[in-house]
């Protein structure tokens, strides 16, 4: 999937887009894609997952799917808003997140690996569960690299899926995968959006 991206850089250019009517609920993400102005994120996701075939064969394998996807929602809007919360909440948060990840989420698609017994987490091929299962552990891994010591199943899907060479290519610095936002650039961001 190739794409474009142009980022709001100041208060302006969100005003702007709420005020022409391309944010129908008035926040981002939006993504425009085959004449569509699209916001929500799932909405965007699922969309793009059953456009380029990584949504499941059928309505088990569908289901399947958004029940993983929905877990790894919980366990990203841990890992998020971590670099935003006050310097007083960082440490417990921290704990929480990284807790939650070892003891609740982690173990949870460990033996989903398990029992599934293929190299996928549904059916035989790449889907979106499988590529959020992989940004989610990236993004684990930048708090706390040796999060996945545990998890021998999990490393060697970690290291398949990021050898697919569209995902190797996107995981490739200089590439459009967003790294942590730096400390500096938080207090940019909140000047925008809140």
């Amino acid at each position: 999937l190739q794409f474009e991206e142009s980022f709001v850089e100041k208060k302006d250019d969100l005003t702007k887009l709420q005020k022409d009517g391309s944010l129908l609920f008035q926040q981002l993400p939006m993504v425009e894609i085959d004449g569509m102005k699209m916001v929500q994120t799932r909405a965007i996701a699922n969309y793009i997952a059953t456009k380029y075939n990584l949504y499941g064969k059928d309505l088990k394998e569908r289901a399947l799917i958004d029940m993983y996807v929905e877990g790894l929602f919980d366990l990203n809007e841990l890992l998020m808003p971590y670099d935003y919360k006050p310097a007083d909440q960082k440490e417990q948060h921290f704990a929480t997140m990284m807790d939650k990840a070892a003891n609740r989420y982690f173990p949870a698609f460990e033996k989903v690996l398990k029992d599934h017994g293929q190299d996928f987490l549904v059916g035989n091929q790449l889907s979106r569960a499988d590529v959020q299962l992989l940004e989610v552990i990236l993004m684990a891994e930048e708090f706390q690299p040796d999060i996945l010591a545990k998890f021998p199943l999990l490393q060697r899907f970690k290291a398949r899926i990021s050898n697919i060479p569209t995902i190797k290519k996107f995981l490739q610095p200089g590439s459009q995968r967003k790294p942590r936002i730096r400390e500096e650039d938080v207090p940019k961001v909140i000047k925008i959006f809140y």
